[in-house]
């Protein structure tokens, strides 16, 4: 059996919807803001389908996932087809000059660790990690724009 955990943190960015949209919808950009993930290639043969590969000190996990939903300027939401099991989507609020930018990850854990481990431990640094994702985000697309 497999335990799932979410996580969901949100930012604002200074800049306006069409420009968080666009950078998102790019998959093949995550790995320049999200730190554990190493790289994301979306198939040629079928756009819907991306291959990921999340690495960090000591692990290594990859995955493919498929675009289950988008909704042009306010959400993508994804699902792993095969490896990690995962799930999510990335929420977009047009706030005019500025974008508030939701990422909800959820991902599947075997049971037998689940209760091995700590998992608010686990939350608070799968969060903070994630946080600091968006953190990055926000300030790669005031780069992009020229306001960093």
């Amino acid at each position: 059996m497999t335990h799932w955990l979410e996580h969901t943190v949100q930012i604002e960015v200074e800049t306006p919807i069409n420009v968080v949209w666009d950078l998102w919808s790019d998959l093949e950009q995550m790995p320049r803001w999200m730190k554990w993930i190493d790289s994301v290639k979306v198939l040629e043969e079928n756009p819907d389908l991306s291959r990921w590969k999340l690495a960090s000190t000591g692990f290594e996990f990859s995955w493919q996932s498929r675009i289950i939903k988008i909704v042009n300027h306010q959400i993508i939401q994804w699902e792993s087809v095969d490896g990690l099991p995962n799930r999510g989507a990335i929420r977009f609020y047009d706030r005019g000059e500025h974008s508030i930018v939701k990422l909800t990850v959820g991902y599947g854990i075997p049971d037998i660790l689940a209760r091995l481990m700590d998992n608010a431990f686990l939350s608070r640094v799968v969060e903070s990690t994630l946080y600091a994702d968006m953190e990055r985000f926000r300030d790669y697309a005031l780069k992009s724009q020229g306001k960093a």
